[in-house]
């Protein structure tokens, strides 16, 4: 009897820790031996390596993905009661962050090419309650930012692009992150640039906003004990920013890495029977997630599993229909795109240490169960 083949997974933050095992010890045990565990020394170098990474001119590392959006929020002037534009296609962290601050999240529908923010959805949602919109890069495909900015401008709203699932990807050579008044990044451990634990950042351009977050993330303190704001107890820990250092310098390799193994499926599948992602003009994919369409999106994810190959929704179900928020968000009845995504979706294995011969049994795969779709 044939045995049954291995699972390759979707992601493998293990082999990640793996790659860069002997360096993280060491960045572990020298902070474990400095006495220095929060907003020390780590964390400052590393805000100051991920700024200059970003293209940004400052960083400030937080608790993790959820807080950097709800603080970047909260920075930039968003109060409660005030309305922020984004999109029910996206993990519910960017929903829940909104929420977390009192905000009011208002729906978009998404481009069906790019699966990120439709431009032209946005404006017949803003009202005079509106604020902010959200921009989430999902999958690693930057958004439309040069649209976005420009509806902004003409409303006076603030923008933050979600980059959760985007480190390093870019629009017309410029790097996610540096588009809006201000990003928010998550170490999550299986993103591109992943902690051994939670973590996050906020990256801006404007020191104003920079110096807010930084209050904001410790209690509103603007000296020690002395709060100056109503804050919140958001800190990106020293270990997990030893962690990030070791792992920042490989980044840019990392995501070659990525986008290699989605050209290699790409050339492997029919486009016709399995949608790839879109090569949009003048982006650079983070390739965070390699996400296909079918139209027989269950009878692919079971031939993919008996031939051994991991998979995953993301996402399985649009937040606007998730029973914690359906009935209740401005814009969920006129979703077309993003509700007629969600049952076409299937996350494929992607990530720098997927061996050759995992690519090469994943293109197999994917050549031969096209016939059968």
């Amino acid at each position: 009897m044939r045995p049954t083949p291995a699972v390759i997974p979707v992601a493998n933050p293990a082999a990640q820790f793996a790659t860069h095992a002997p360096a993280i010890r060491e960045a572990i045990e020298r902070v474990l031996s400095s006495g220095r565990y929060i907003l020390g020394p780590e964390v400052e170098a590393f805000e100051k390596e991920f700024a200059a990474f970003v293209g940004a001119s400052s960083c400030v590392g937080v608790a993790n993905g959820t807080d950097a959006i709800a603080l970047a929020l909260r920075a930039t002037g968003v109060s409660p009661g005030d309305e922020v534009i984004t999109v029910s296609h996206s993990a519910v962290a960017t929903v829940a962050a909104i929420e977390q601050i009192g905000a009011v999240p208002v729906f978009a529908d998404i481009d069906r090419t790019s699966r990120c923010i439709d431009p032209d959805a946005i404006e017949p949602l803003v009202s005079t309650r509106t604020k902010a919109i959200v921009a989430v890069h999902i999958y690693g495909q930057p958004a439309a930012m040069e649209e976005i900015s420009q509806i902004a401008r003409r409303h006076g709203l603030i923008v933050i692009e979600d980059c959760a699932q985007a480190h390093g990807a870019e629009l017309r050579g410029r790097k996610v992150g540096t588009w809006g008044d201000a990003a928010a990044f998550s170490f999550y451990p299986t993103k591109n640039l992943g902690a051994l634990g939670d973590g996050g950042a906020i990256v801006t351009s404007s020191a104003e906003i920079a110096e807010r977050v930084r209050r904001l993330r410790e209690y509103g303190w603007q000296e020690r004990y002395i709060s100056s704001v109503p804050g919140f107890n958001s800190r990106l820990d020293e270990l997990q920013a030893a962690v990030l250092r070791v792992k920042l310098p490989s980044l840019g390799a990392d995501n070659a890495r990525r986008r290699e193994i989605a050209a290699a499926y790409c050339a492997a599948l029919d486009p016709v029977r399995i949608i790839p992602p879109a090569a949009i003009q003048d982006t650079l994919h983070a390739m965070h997630l390699f996400v296909v369409e079918s139209p027989q999106r269950d009878i692919l994810r079971d031939l993919l599993t008996v031939a051994g190959i991991g998979t995953a929704l993301h996402y399985p179900k649009p937040i606007h229909l998730q029973s914690a928020y359906a009935g209740r968000i401005r814009g969920s009845g006129a979703l077309p795109a993003t509700e007629a995504l969600s049952g076409r979706i299937l996350t494929l294995p992607v990530f720098p240490e997927l061996t050759s011969d995992h690519v090469e049994t994943v293109c197999d795969a994917l050549s031969s169960q096209c016939a059968h779709l």
